[in-house]
């Protein structure tokens, strides 16, 4: 399974560094330095903690810089933005068939990725009930974490 993700990530960052290439980007040892970052991630993070990893990586790559990558690689359809509603921004790699949602401690502030097959069906069924042609979903689900619970 490690190996799968390790392929699947290694085409998202093959098909960003093309895509940044053909959109008429030059490439940049910060921008390759924040698009592995963002691949090594399973899900979601803040600007200002990828900035913090890329620093603890030895890398002096600027806080704006991270946001003008960030919201290049968003534009270019790259990267989602993911919003859980208290007023940061976060963002991961846009890779399909890793599609996941989130759950977010309303104590703490974490969020972690989930799947659910059982979900993923139910809302499969929505755009013939809805009438919709359904293009993307995001399911965000909000709680209290188990360290918080327990603490």
């Amino acid at each position: 399974m490690r190996l799968a993700i390790i392929k699947r990530m290694d085409d998202w960052i093959a098909t960003t560094e093309e895509a940044l290439r053909t959109a008429g980007h030059r490439a940049g040892g910060a921008r390759a330095a924040l698009i592995d970052e963002l691949a090594r991630r399973d899900c979601c993070r803040s600007a200002q903690e990828l900035h913090a990893a890329l620093r603890a990586r030895g890398r002096s790559v600027g806080v704006a810089t991270v946001y003008r990558v960030l919201d290049t690689l968003v534009e270019l359809g790259l990267v989602q933005r993911v919003e859980i509603g208290d007023g940061i921004s976060r963002f991961e790699a846009a890779v399909p068939s890793a599609h996941h949602h989130h759950v977010v401690c309303d104590d703490c502030g974490k969020v972690e990725a989930f799947t659910d097959v059982s979900l993923e069906r139910a809302i499969s069924v929505l755009p013939a009930q809805l009438g919709y042609d359904i293009v993307a979903h995001e399911v965000l689900l909000r709680g209290e974490c188990g360290d918080c619970r327990a603490a």
